[in-house]
């Protein structure tokens, strides 16, 4: 080992021992602040109120309200933070300690008690070849949530720190994604002129002329020491790819990709992670020709899987986020066949089965799942979602109950999209309207505080409505 490696190695002890001391003291190691939605719509709502009550002349409860929506209410959304100190995630600030007074318990989760984690991308913005992604990721587990979003240092510290100690089976695709190539934007400039990436000039032509799996293929297993070398840029810029591919530099990801495939064509992960790009470039160009591709590029992934069942499980759930539905079941039913880790592959068995209403089958996968895994918390929850559908597949009484309990928050959140535009509409005729006929003014306000009053209550009813309903003794 070389002095730079010996250095590295020390320097990576060093923040173990760091890290492991602080988790002793209970110290902070990362901190973000909580999805700011919820105060979004509280300032929303008591600026319209301050609006309402400035018309009927109540001037000073209208700047009370308006100073709570643009003073309090930002300030409390700036406190209001999550938290993890090596072992715990914990919500801290003026309303969670509201919320512990209240209720007696503090929001709080340990990572072995982590059930799901899920994250969710979002488009921002779209400018040439690269996309602004914003990510969301909700934890569950005992009955407690957290909620939080990308947008800078933050978000990266937490999942740096954080995703590393959750087991691949607690993580959806696009939260291993996160885990594995999250990268600081402003590093990969250097990587990229470091591996010569063609300029932005060719690489569309480029990628339209790429062909997977084409002529270009080396035969055989036997390496020249000269392609040991060409296998190790490879894996560099595959690993440049993956983190263009999670920055949104889709273009820059396909070229880092097609480079790579030249020299390794038959790699199962690098043609999957290909096709993740594929499905990316396809939904934010809107392109079917490219999503076709990417189905073909995962079923290509399939054949060079092997008995590697932790790929098999992953391209399982991604052919599922196609609509492959028949395919996802064979891909995951190979993955219950070969390999020890089938915790995934149960549980998209039993998304297989419950989507074609076979419950069934939903219930036996997820007790297989129960019983295929030795983590307390993914046990519980496999176990609670088999009696959920056992309860539901036994009880016609309890079924039609759910069924009523499912119709009714649809028909809540389409009331709360409904009433959200009603209330937009209405305010802009409110304020544009004495311009055309004087009454238009009062008919706005009148429409839009009546759209506002529907709104809210849709939001609570949607909470309400969200948890499921525990079966009474009678049932």
């Amino acid at each position: 080992m070389d002095e730079s490696k010996q250095i590295s190695a020390l320097e990576g002890l060093a923040e173990v021992a760091r890290l492991r001391e602080q988790r002793h003291r209970g110290e902070r190691l990362a901190s973000i602040r909580v999805s700011p939605g919820a105060y979004l719509a509280t300032a929303s709502v008591l600026t319209f109120s301050s609006a309402l009550l400035l018309r009927s002349d109540h001037n000073m409860w209208a700047l009370i309200c308006l100073a709570a929506a643009w003073l309090l209410v930002p300030l409390l959304a700036f406190s209001d933070r999550i938290s993890f100190d090596g072992e715990t995630l914990s919500r801290q600030g003026p309303i969670p300690f509201l919320i512990q007074l209240i209720s007696g318990a503090r929001t709080q989760l340990r990572v072995i008690d982590f059930e799901k984690v899920d994250t969710h991308a979002v488009r921002t913005l779209r400018r040439g070849g690269r996309v602004r992604y914003r990510y969301r990721t909700q934890i569950l587990g005992r009955g407690t949530g957290f909620s939080f979003a990308s947008g800078g240092r933050s978000y990266r510290q937490m999942v740096r720190l954080l995703f590393p100690l959750i087991q691949d089976e607690k993580l959806d695709l696009r939260t291993r994604e996160l885990r594995d190539h999250l990268h600081d934007p402003k590093q990969l400039d250097p990587e990229i002129e470091k591996l010569h990436l063609a300029s932005d000039e060719i690489l569309d032509s480029a990628n339209a002329k790429f062909k997977l799996g084409g002529a270009n293929a080396p035969a055989g297993n036997q390496l020249d020491p000269i392609e040991a070398i060409d296998r190790e840029r490879a894996s560099q810029l595959r690993q440049l790819a993956n983190r263009l591919r999670v920055s949104g530099r889709l273009r820059e990801a396909g070229e880092a990709f097609r480079r790579a495939l030249n020299v390794v064509p038959r790699d199962g992960w690098l043609i999957y992670e290909f096709a993740r790009l594929l499905r990316s470039q396809a939904s934010a160009l809107g392109d079917a020709r490219l999503l076709s591709r990417s189905r073909a590029a995962l079923r290509l992934s399939e054949l060079r899987a092997g008995n590697d069942a932790r790929l098999l499980s992953v391209i399982g759930e991604s052919f599922l986020e196609c609509g492959e539905v028949e395919r996802a079941q064979r891909t995951f039913q190979r993955a219950v066949e070969v390999g020890p880790e089938r915790f995934r592959a149960h549980l998209g068995l039993a998304d297989v089965a419950l989507r074609t209403g076979k419950l069934a089958h939903v219930i036996h996968q997820y007790r297989d799942a129960a019983r295929t895994s030795s983590d307390k918390a993914l046990m519980s929850y496999a176990r609670r979602e088999a009696d959920y559908y056992a309860r539901l597949n036994d009880d016609d009484q309890y079924l039609a109950s759910e069924l009523r309990r499912i119709s009714w928050l649809q028909h809540s959140l389409r009331i709360r999209r409904l009433a959200a535009r009603v209330t937009n509409a209405s305010i802009l005729i409110a304020l544009v309207g004495p311009y055309i006929e004087p009454d238009m003014g009062a008919i706005g306000w009148s429409l839009a505080s009546s759209s506002l009053v529907a709104w809210i209550s849709s939001l609570f009813l949607a909470r309400i409505l969200a948890d499921r309903k525990k079966p009474s003794q009678a049932e």
